[in-house]
C-alpha cells in the first residue's frame, strides 16, 4: 500500500480507502455482519488506514460496525464520518430517496456527540458534511461550531462529500474557495470525469485534498456488469438503467486498449486513473468480497497508466465515446 497527504492536513491516508456504505448496507447485496468485519478487518492487514463512513448509513450501523471491527485499531487507522441528514426524525423511506437535512449548530453537535459514540472513540479525523447544498454552506453559524469542535479535540478536521450524484461544482468551489476546507470528496472516474476535472485546478489553488469514490463507476470498471446482465423488475436499475448499462458498455469497449497496454486488471487501472496526478490522495472503491478487496488493495503497486493512454481516455470522454446525447447514470452515494 501507499500513502499520501491530505491536502493541508497532517493526515496521511492509504491510497486506497475502504467506503464503509458497503459492508452497512444492503445495497450491494446481503452478506453476514462476520463477513462484513472480516473485510475491515482483512482491509487493515493489507494496508488500508482511511476508513469512509457516515451518520446515515442504516441509521448509525456504518459507525457502529467500524468499532466493532477495527475499535482495537483506533488510533492506528483514519475516520471519515459525515453529517447533515436528520436520521434522529421519524422519516419513512422509499427505495433511495433523499432524506431531510438539517445544519443548525444545535443538531450537528449533537450528531458529532451520537457519532462518537457509535464509533466508541473520543475524536474524529474528517468529520464531512455530507452533500451539501449552497443554503448549509453559506452558514457562518454552521462553521463556527466546526472550528469549536475543532478547538475541543472532537474532531480533527472537516471536509464536504459532495452529492448525491456527479455535479455539484458550484458547491465544491464554494467550500474550498470560501470555506477553504482542507478535504473534498467527488466522484471520479474513467466514465464520470466532469467536475471533477474543474475541481482540479481550484484544489491545487487551495490546496484541498481530494477524496475520490465510485471510481469504477458503479461497477462498470471492476467487472460487476458484462452484456449478459438482466436487472430485476424490483431493482433500482431495470429500465432506464438497462439502457444505461448497455450504452456504457459500449465505452468500456473503446476503453479496452488500456488493458492491451497495462499488466493490470481493468479494476485496478480504474483506481489508477483517479490517482494519476497528485490531486486526489485517496480512492474509495465499492468493496463487497475479499477477492475484490486484494485486487483493489493491490492497484498502488500495479503498472503506471502512461501519459498518452491517459490522454486518450480524457479525449475519449470528451467525446462521448462518439456516442449520442447521454443517458444519466444511476445515482451514487
Amino acid at each position: 500500500m501507499k500513502y499520501r497527504q491530505l491536502g493541508t492536513t497532517e493526515l496521511s491516508v492509504s491510497e486506497v480507502g475502504f467506503g464503509v456504505w458497503t459492508v452497512a448496507t444492503n445495497w450491494w447485496g446481503k452478506r453476514s455482519e462476520q463477513e462484513n468485519v472480516n473485510l475491515l478487518v482483512k482491509a487493515y492487514d493489507l494496508g488500508v488506514n482511511f476508513y469512509d463512513t457516515a451518520d446515515t448509513y442504516s441509521e448509525g450501523y456504518g459507525e457502529e460496525i467500524l468499532a466493532k471491527a477495527l475499535g482495537k485499531q483506533r488510533h492506528d487507522i483514519l475516520i471519515g464520518t459525515k453529517f447533515g441528514y436528520d436520521i434522529y426524525s421519524p422519516f419513512e423511506r422509499v427505495g433511495h430517496q433523499e432524506r431531510p437535512q438539517k445544519w443548525t449548530a444545535d443538531y450537528i453537535r449533537y450528531a458529532c456527540e451520537q457519532s462518537l459514540r457509535r464509533l466508541q472513540t473520543d475524536y474524529i479525523d474528517l468529520f464531512q458534511l455530507h452533500n451539501p447544498r449552497m443554503d448549509a454552506i453559506e452558514q457562518d453559524e454552521l462553521f463556527d461550531l466546526l472550528d469549536e469542535l475543532v478547538k475541543e479535540g472532537k474532531i480533527r478536521y472537516y471536509g464536504a462529500a459532495l452529492g448525491p450524484d456527479i455535479g455539484w461544482f458550484e458547491e465544491g468551489e464554494a467550500v474550498m474557495k470560501h470555506r477553504h476546507v482542507p478535504s473534498v470528496q467527488i466522484i471520479y472516474s474513467m466514465l464520470e470525469q466532469q467536475p471533477a476535472r474543474q475541481f482540479f485546478p481550484v484544489a491545487l489553488e487551495e490546496q484541498t485534498g481530494l477524496l475520490s469514490r465510485v471510481p469504477h463507476a458503479s461497477g462498470l470498471l471492476d467487472g460487476t456488469f458484462t452484456r449478459d446482465t438482466v436487472f430485476d423488475p424490483s431493482d433500482h436499475r431495470s429500465h432506464r438503467e438497462q439502457e444505461w448499462l448497455d450504452r456504457s458498455l459500449v465505452k468500456l469497449e473503446r476503453l479496452g486498449f488500456l488493458s492491451e497496454h497495462i499488466d493490470a486488471t481493468i479494476g485496478q487501472i480504474a483506481i489508477k486513473f483517479a490517482l494519476s496526478g497528485d490531486r486526489v490522495a485517496c480512492v474509495l472503491p465499492n468493496i463487497t468480497n475479499m477477492e475484490q478487496l486484494h485486487e483493489f488493495a493491490a492497484a498502488p503497486d500495479s503498472e503506471e497508466i502512461p501519459a498518452d493512454d491517459l490522454e486518450t481516455t480524457r479525449q475519449l470522454f470528451d467525446e462521448n465515446f462518439g456516442l449520442p446525447e447521454e443517458v444519466e447514470s444511476p445515482v451514487a452515494d
